[in-house]
């Protein structure tokens, strides 16, 4: 036979008539343990049960029962048969006539439908807690109702709180649960008699000062009882204002009436307020006011699950309360403007809340206003930091033919920034027609983009991203005091207005962009930076931390003033790209010659710092990349005077000294020419000699014909106005000077777009040039000469009967001897 120690031995008594039943019965171990008995007799048992009128002694087989068993002490009391003992609810048996286990005493009591039961609960008040939460002293109240036969849950309960009465009818179950080691010795509420609600509940809340209250319906989380009427009255002082919010609902399937809520407000001339579930819940409400929950008629076959959780805040009026806003949205179009809390840690400590009031009532922690309509607003909170503005507004033209001639301006409007309350985010979303056209923006001041080199030190910035569905490009971060004139993105794209500090409002004056409609273009952007000599620039591609998208084209027009030369410097050796498909190139172009530097992003080196004189592009066009080998650039740009190269002065130097001793030399040596011929010069002395041949003796000619006897001496040029003039006649009969062709400059606009890409995929080979097109070969400068003289081929050249060639026709002839 097993030997146990028992602990000391207890006795238990029920009074006769007291209607008590004591259960000693297992409770829930916590850890795995050795059996434990109760000892009757020498008997072990798992379960004792003492009625009313027994005495009972018994021990336990362990030293800690505590851990094995639990005690109820269930009192029944008939309020059908007989009076109530209505009054202060006594613990019997007494805390300390029972074993030290954990105890939990109920009563149980049932009344007629006609009479009400009201439980008052004397200080500290009960808090209501949801499932799952404890009590942090383990003690707890769980009260019930009745509707016939079935109960009904109203609510668990701990210390502490607000509710000091709930009253019911047709019965009410009351269980206290002490843990054993408290040593408490009364129950804390009374029992008294009342006409009946016509209800199945109502629940008393009263706030002394500043606090919340966390409420339930019924049966909460399940489902409310169907068309049943719960009411919730709140006594708030007089100097104090109360504001509602839901924390968690749901509607059940009505047949029959609707699910509301009706408040009882002081001061309305309209009461019962009545509003369903999904509005806005009244606010800033000052005295006592009352709740009710409505339930309907269910659907049979699929009633749902009508079930509420809401939180009552009570604190102090504030200054802004008795202020009125007025946000005039009449003229916007597609905007909306939202007003609510930042994101906050929760602390258990009570927190005075932040609302946003739409008229006397109607207030709300967060508040969304439309276009289209003018909107009056105060605030009940006590610091207007714990809130936000977050606004959004659409701008679209999807005629291609008219968005050219429009542009808009993107400024906040002054309605919001006049409200006590900061913003955070302002967004424009911006949609074109597709392949159609593109968007510029033109900021009111040149910006910077933020990067690690030169971040942003102002109070906002400008978010730009892509706003086409599905694609993910963020083109940067900017903000005022840059060197970027204008941004162009090809397709749809937002652009938000970040705040990061009040003084925002002082710096208002700075924000501002302008944004147009231009032709559509294939790069994703381009950005227009003119760079000063103050700085230097730091640009980065887009989706800088995600890496540029695959197959995208970004392209930077610098601007170089004329006196100053540009450095760039790429600020890492390589890339580190690795492309599965395609090819990634870097172009960099000169606009004035349009010479241009190509670069493979994914093999070569990215180039060393260099100088450019003349404004220039860049262009940086991605592959598809490797995942992980995404391609991010970042580049530097300063300017500095421009200056003369040292070797290019010398020799300037030496050449002109040599041109200029050449020079003197020549003119030296022809000097002394002249002077030498004049000194050898004599006066002429002619003598006449009969006898000599003054001819000079000549050769036999070839052609026997002389000069005066063929036409050699005929020019061959023949005014084409004298063979031609009938055709130059006009209708007067004067004639019309024929129109000369002469090289002109070309006039067109130089450096607008960005270079072009070479092409990825494998050239073609190189076509035979037909008779009809031009050698490749061609000189250009050709093309811009009034005139082109072809020589003829020497082949077609007959021996005529002349000693002297042809003379061109431009050429004047001279004349022979």
């Amino acid at each position: 036979m097993a030997q146990f120690f028992p602990t000391e031995a207890s006795e238990i008594a029920v009074p006769r008539g007291s209607g008590i039943t004591v259960v000693i019965k297992p409770g829930t171990p916590t850890l795995p343990a050795k059996p434990c008995y109760i000892i009757i007799s020498r008997k072990p048992m798992t379960m004792l049960s003492i009625k009313s009128g027994e005495t009972t002694v018994f021990s336990f087989s362990c030293q800690n029962p505590e851990n094995h068993f639990v005690v109820e002490i269930q009192k029944n009391v008939d309020c059908m048969s007989g009076p109530c003992p209505f009054g202060e609810v006594r613990l019997q048996p007494s805390p300390s006539e029972l074993p030290a286990l954990n105890r939990t005493f109920i009563w149980d009591v049932t009344a007629h439908k006609s009479i009400g039961l009201e439980l008052q609960f004397s200080k500290p008040r009960l808090r209501q807690i949801g499932p799952g939460e404890s009590c942090p002293d383990g003690v707890t109240h769980s009260i019930s109702g009745r509707i016939d036969a079935t109960e009904v849950r109203i609510g668990t309960f701990c210390s502490n709180g607000t509710v000091s009465r709930i009253k019911m009818q047709e019965g009410v179950r009351m269980a206290l649960h002490l843990p054993w080691f408290h040593h408490r010795n009364i129950s804390g509420f009374s029992i008294a008699n009342r006409s009946s609600i016509k209800r199945l509940c109502i629940i008393e809340s009263v706030f002394e000062g500043e606090g919340s209250a966390t409420l339930m319906s019924a049966n909460y989380p399940d489902g409310f009882p169907e068309d049943e009427l719960m009411t919730w009255q709140f006594v708030i002082p007089a100097h104090l204002r109360a504001s509602v919010s839901f924390l968690n609902f749901n509607n059940s399937n009505c047949e029959k009436k609707e699910e509301r809520v009706e408040y009882y407000i002081p001061g309305s001339t309209t009461n019962p307020e009545v509003f369903s579930l999904k509005d806005k819940q009244p606010g800033n409400m000052a005295g006592n006011f009352n709740l009710s929950l409505q339930g309907c008629d269910q659907d049979a076959q699929n009633p749902g699950v009508l079930r509420l959780q809401f939180q009552v805040l009570v604190q102090h009026p504030q200054n802004e309360s008795n202020k009125t806003y007025l946000v005039d949205l009449s003229n916007e179009r597609a905007m909306s403007v939202t007003i609510e809390p930042r994101p906050i840690k929760l602390s258990r400590n009570f927190v005075r809340g932040c609302f946003v009031c739409l008229g006397p009532w109607s207030c709300s922690t967060n508040v969304t206003l439309t276009s289209g309509s003018k909107h009056k607003i105060s605030f009940l909170c006590d610091d207007l930091t714990r809130l936000w503005i977050n606004a959004e507004k659409t701008i679209s033209c999807m005629d291609h033919r008219y968005c050219p001639r429009k542009s808009y301006s993107l400024q906040v409007p002054g309605d919001i920034l006049q409200l006590p309350v900061q913003l955070h985010d302002f967004s424009w979303k911006l949609l074109v027609p597709k392949d159609s056209l593109s968007l510029a923006l033109v900021p009111a001041q040149k910006l910077q983009q933020h990067t690690h080199e030169r971040a942003c030190n102002t109070s906002f910035s400008y978010l730009v991203a892509s706003a086409v569905p599905g694609q993910d490009l963020y083109f940067g971060s900017f903000c005022p005091g840059g060197s970027i004139k204008q941004i162009q993105v090809k397709q749809n794209m937002s652009v938000t207005i970040r705040t990061f500090a009040p003084n925002f409002q002082q710096e208002v004056s700075r924000q501002g962009l302008t944004v147009s409609f231009i032709p559509h273009f294939k790069e994703e952007s381009v950005f227009t930076v003119t760079p000063d000599m103050k700085s230097k620039v730091y640009l980065r591609t887009p989706n800088w931390d995600r890496g540029l998208p695959s197959l995208a084209s970004v392209s930077w027009n610098i601007s170089v003033p004329s006196d100053q030369e540009a450095c760039l410097t790429f600020l890492k050796e390589r890339t580190g790209l690795v492309c599965q498909t395609g090819r990634a190139f870097m172009i960099i172009q000169e606009q004035r010659t349009r010479a241009e530097e190509i670069f493979s992003l994914e093999e070569e080196v990215l180039p060393k710092p260099s100088f450019h004189r003349h404004s220039f592009w860049v262009n940086i066009s991605n592959c598809s990349p490797v995942s992980g080998k995404q391609l991010d650039l970042l580049f530097r740009v300063s300017l500095s005077p421009r200056t003369t190269d040292l070797t290019v002065i010398i020799i300037a130097v030496v050449v002109g000294g040599a041109f200029l001793l050449f020079a003197l030399g020549l003119i030296i040596c022809l000097v002394k020419r002249k002077r030498k011929k004049e000194i050898n010069k004599g006066p002429a002395i002619g003598i006449y000699n009969g006898n000599v041949n003054t001819q000079m003796p000549m050769q036999p000619k070839k052609f026997q014909k002389r000069r005066k006897d063929n036409d050699s001496h005929v020019y061959a040029v023949i005014d084409d106005t004298m063979v031609y003039g009938h055709l130059l006649q006009d209708s007067n009969g004067s004639f019309l000077q024929p129109e000369v062709d002469t090289y002109r400059p070309f006039q067109g606009p130089t450096g607008d777009c960005p270079p072009s890409p070479p092409p990825i995929f494998s050239r073609a080979p190189t076509a035979k040039l037909t008779a009809d097109e031009p050698s490749p070969d061609f000189s250009p400068e050709s093309e811009s000469e009034p005139y082109t003289f072809s020589h003829p081929n020497k082949g077609n050249v007959s021996n005529g009967n002349t000693d002297i060639p042809l003379l061109d026709a431009h050429k004047p002839a001279e004349l022979g001897e």
